[in-house]
């Protein structure tokens, strides 16, 4: 289907913010893309930021990372994760990018002159980029960010409006997500709330076909009448999202409502029907698996677990498809520096995962859990910063190089077991190595690259014996090649390499200990988990039920 085919579903949100905009958003779209729909799916942000990726996690949450090497908003996460598909720069966009864009073309002469305004000039390159993203879909789900009402929304929601006027009801449709708030003393849900986000939608002049009611419990039938009448839709267009046990059941849940019925009159598409088995599955080995195991997850950022959105969902694949619930033990590597009892937790897991992170804090402790997986053959897996850390702590308590260091936390040590992008460059004169300059300009890796697994290693037995992948990266600092020999020759083989850089490390007289430069858990979906992820819970399982024999 052609661009000027596409059909769009906006997705908006009122009340307050977390409602779920991202799940429902991702929730539709897995629906008809199961159905057989060519899906596209884009979410506009509306902060000012460029982009994420010079926010703190705990501001923000994660920095998602995608192929083209675009630092975006979370939700795209969900959004590949639902949807077992790979999106790029043109499904994530912010104010930021939209005022940049038009100011560097307003600078540059683009405008002849004329005076720049909101309207029409942000708002058309607001529906240039929906367009854009919508190329080559036959249907495309907008999530709108943030909260009918907020003025930083204003110009996106005039950009729907319009589309809507140009394009007509049966190529571009509303849903709106809203609360239910359940008054507890009283024991009721209160609609009056979603009644006055719907008056200020159509005060901007946009009246939504479909509500998407949140609520604590499903919305009962009465109440769905009464929103219906009040809030002008359709008595088959109020649609109960209530609390679920997990993310997963969202899709399945939408279904049941009946979500599709209203979507597919409104755009006039023919009669079709999800295939959800492999998905109701899935669901269930989340809901009810028939085993269970504990990893340790020490991390820095703890206060903000939604720094970690992407892993904890990729342990939660992993865990699906081997029908076994991952219980995390949450571990905070502050806690854990030069403290013997809480070392000591760390016996009774059946994996440790060391994740990745920026800064100084907290990497004594992440450095002593990994020792004591080193030294007490517990499954382990490391990820990024986790893999320097292997490095580095094996440097200093096995290889005795005291000294060893990360120039990230040492710029004057003697033994850079870890450096900067830039020397390995400098060195190596690698012209193969993409890397991106980050708004405080350092060097970073970003982005998709190949990584060439060595043969017969635990990496490759874990990819099924695949010679060449391809992950994720988001990093600065990479593995020091000076080093490579003398970690060989003490058991550390490097099992990952990308043009001379080091992309991952194992030890050969362990029962599993790998580590990877790269972010496995970007690649992981529902359907198609990561492979070195699973593989590792895999091995937790395995070692938990022999320890216990």
């Amino acid at each position: 289907m052609s661009s000027f085919d596409t059909k769009y579903i906006f997705v908006t949100g009122g009340v307050l913010s977390s409602l779920g905009k991202g799940i429902t958003s991702a929730s539709i779209a897995t629906l008809l893309k199961q159905s057989g729909f060519c899906i596209g799916i884009l979410k506009i942000d509306p902060y000012i930021n460029v982009d994420p990726g010079t926010m703190s996690p705990l501001e923000h949450g994660e920095v998602f990372v995608t192929t083209d090497g675009a630092e975006t908003d979370l939700d795209i996460g969900h959004y590949e994760r639902f949807l077992n598909t790979s999106f790029t720069s043109k499904n994530n966009f912010t104010t930021g990018q939209v005022y940049l864009s038009v100011i560097e073309r307003e600078r540059s002469g683009g405008y002849l002159g004329k005076t720049i305004q909101v309207v029409p000039h942000i708002v058309d390159e607001i529906k240039n980029r929906i367009k854009l993203a919508g190329e080559g879909r036959e249907i495309l789900v907008v999530e709108l960010g943030g909260t009918v009402g907020d003025i930083e929304g204003l110009p996106f929601l005039e950009a729907m409006r319009q589309m809507k006027q140009e394009y007509g009801m049966d190529r571009v449709i509303s849903l709106h997500v809203t609360l239910i708030p359940l008054i507890k003393a009283a024991g009721e849900l209160k609609t009056k709330p979603t009644q006055h986000s719907v008056q200020e939608l159509r005060r901007i002049g946009i009246s939504p076909q479909i509500i998407i009611a949140r609520s604590e419990k499903e919305i009962p039938l009465d109440l769905k009448n009464k929103l219906s009448m009040s809030c002008d839709v359709d008595s088959d267009c109020v649609i109960s999202a209530h609390d679920a046990q997990s993310i997963y059941q969202m899709p399945l849940n939408f279904y049941k409502e009946g979500v599709l019925s209203p979507i597919a009159r409104f755009l006039k598409l023919p009669e079709f029907n999800p295939d959800m088995k492999e998905w109701d599955i899935l669901v269930k080995q989340i809901l009810a698996p028939q085993n269970e195991v504990t990893i340790a997850f020490v991390g820095k950022y703890l206060r903000s677990k939604e720094s970690y959105k992407s892993l904890i969902e990729a342990l939660i694949h992993a865990g699906a498809n081997l029908d076994t619930k991952v219980n995390i033990e949450w571990i905070d590597s502050e806690e854990i520096e030069n403290n013997e009892e809480s070392l000591e937790k760390l016996r009774y897991v059946g994996g440790i995962l060391v994740p990745g992170g920026f800064g100084v804090r907290g990497v004594n402790g992440k450095m002593q859990a990994i020792q004591f997986a080193r030294e007490n053959n517990i499954p382990f897996l490391g990820i990024c910063l986790g893999m320097q850390l292997a490095i580095i702590e094996f440097c200093r308590n096995k290889l005795g190089i005291l000294q060893a260091d990360s120039i990230e936390f040492n710029k004057e040590t003697k033994e850079p077991a870890i450096y900067l992008i830039e020397n390995f460059i400098d060195t190596n004169g690698e012209e193969q190595i993409r890397t991106h300059k980050s708004p405080m300009g350092g060097t970073m890796r970003l982005g998709e690259y190949e990584c060439y697994t060595k043969k017969d290693s635990k990496l490759q037995k874990a990819y099924n014996g695949q010679s060449k992948i391809y992950e994720r990266h988001r990093h600065r600092y990479e593995a020091n090649p000076k080093y490579r020999e003398i970690l060989e020759k003490a058991g550390m083989i490097v099992s990952g390499e990308s043009h001379g850089l080091i992309e991952a490390v194992e030890l050969v007289d362990h029962p599993w200990f790998v580590a990877v430069q790269f972010h496995p858990e970007f690649t992981s979906r529902l359907q198609a988990p990561n492979l070195v992820i699973l593989e590792f819970i895999r091995q937790a399982i395995n070692a938990k039920s022999h320890s216990s024999k």
